[in-house]
């Protein structure tokens, strides 16, 4: 009788391949699409070389984060504009310092400048508005000489007070007639005492715009000295304040003092 034969086992399982993956996204590397190596530029190489990093002559891979599937370098998008308003971009222009301090020349002229046109508004300001307020002595003035017309005329004459009793001689006579501009003639007038040299002839709404457009001069002197010396620009705002108040002050001062001299 013939042997049962033995059976032939079976034979193992083929392994199967390693499959190698991407280690950044881990992904299999057959499935994502191939990258071209960024080549950097020979002084940067040579600069990692030195520092121990990528040697000399080898390329460098970019991280998969920073380039696109054929290994461009992805660009950063601009960030979309932001819309000001006009007051801003105004606001930022006015509060933006500049890198050295300003030259102190124009401001010291502007304020030498407009101090003498304060001055000069505020003496001829002083004797019509004291006029306007009460403060003078009626009478009448003999014109002795004029000259010129209109607003260049020039008249000088004596002021016999009415009721003080007082003569005053060669005053000068502002706001003369024109039909009473001649020497010997005689018109009513006013003056603030008998130490002042003009004697006023025109009265009511005249009167008035003599002192009232003076000082408004004279106000807008201050302005201006506040705003061309740098006083309104003041980071400080107790700063700036206090520097606001002292140019309005001086022709301020200045229009007291002449008040004072021609009372």
């Amino acid at each position: 009788m013939a042997p049962h034969p033995r059976p032939v086992p079976a034979a193992p399982p083929e392994a199967e391949p390693a499959v190698e993956v991407e280690p950044t996204t881990g992904a299999p590397l057959d499935a994502l699409p191939r990258r071209v190596p960024v080549r950097q530029p020979r002084r940067l190489r040579r600069g990692r070389s030195r520092t121990g990093g990528t040697p000399d002559g080898e390329e460098s891979w970019a991280p998969i984060e920073e380039v696109h599937w054929d290994g461009t370098p992805v660009k950063p998008e601009p960030e979309p504009e932001r819309t000001r308003s006009p007051r801003f971009e105004r606001w930022r222009r006015r509060v933006r310092r500049p890198a050295h301090p300003p030259d102190p020349l124009p401001g010291l002229a502007t304020l030498v400048a407009l101090s003498l046109v304060a001055a000069f508004f505020a003496w001829v300001s002083a004797a019509p508005l004291w006029l306007a307020v009460g403060h003078s002595t009626s009478g009448r003035v003999v014109i002795d000489d004029c000259t010129g017309g209109g607003l260049t005329q020039r008249c000088r004459g004596t002021f016999l007070a009415t009721e003080a009793r007082w003569v005053a001689h060669g005053v000068r006579v502002s706001g003369v007639p024109a039909e009473r501009a001649t020497p010997g003639s005689w018109v009513a007038a006013r003056m603030t005492g008998p130490d002042a040299s003009t004697a006023y002839v025109d009265a009511g709404a005249a009167a008035h715009l003599r002192w009232l457009l003076g000082l408004l001069t004279v106000t807008g002197c201050g302005a201006g000295i506040a705003r061309w010396t740098g006083a309104t620009r003041l980071a400080d705002r107790r700063a700036r304040r206090c520097a606001i108040a002292a140019s309005a002050a001086g022709p301020f001062l200045i229009t007291v003092g002449f008040l004072a001299a021609a009372w």
